[in-house]
């Protein structure tokens, strides 16, 4: 049994601990809160008709979808349930392998996403670029790369794979 010691925080590591775990409750909060207010969606909701917006065709397997919007399979799939009845996103058998279902984002979902963006990209900019000098935000991105990359090593962070 081991009885070495834990390595406990110090004062400055705490303090840093605690600003990012509050940034990290506080921020999906606060954008989610403006995408349902301005734009009658979830964040999460975005996130997956953002990603097939940007996806060749508009069009993406279910699998690789969750693993872009950082959600299980199941998730998702409440999720396209819902937006498929909203008519924004229509799911097909992937004609290369039927064992897979395709993602489709349909003209009225990339209305939706084209309508929902400035709202969401103004609020990101309030939020995170804009509070932080240039040097800052070139911080920022390696420190949450460094941090990806010890919680992800093999790259399947979606930050990762866009770096």
């Amino acid at each position: 049994m081991c009885t070495q010691e834990p390595r406990w925080l110090t004062e400055e590591e705490m303090s840093a601990w605690l600003g990012l775990a509050s940034a990290m409750i506080r921020l999906p909060a606060a954008l989610d809160a403006q995408l349902q207010r301005d734009a009658g969606i979830s964040h999460f909701e975005y996130q997956v008709l953002a990603g097939l917006s940007m996806s060749p065709e508009r069009t993406m397997r279910m699998s690789e979808l969750a693993q872009l919007a950082d959600g299980s399979l199941s998730r998702l799939s409440h999720v396209v349930s819902r937006l498929e009845k909203r008519g924004w996103i229509r799911r097909t058998p992937d004609p290369a392998d039927g064992r897979y279902t395709l993602a489709v984002l349909t003209d009225d979902g990339r209305d939706k996403v084209v309508a929902s963006a400035p709202g969401h990209v103004e609020a990101v900019r309030a939020l995170v670029i804009d509070p932080l000098t240039k040097a800052q935000l070139r911080q920022l991105t390696e420190i949450t790369r460094r941090v990806n990359r010890a919680i992800d090593p093999d790259g399947a962070c979606p930050a990762e794979r866009s770096s």
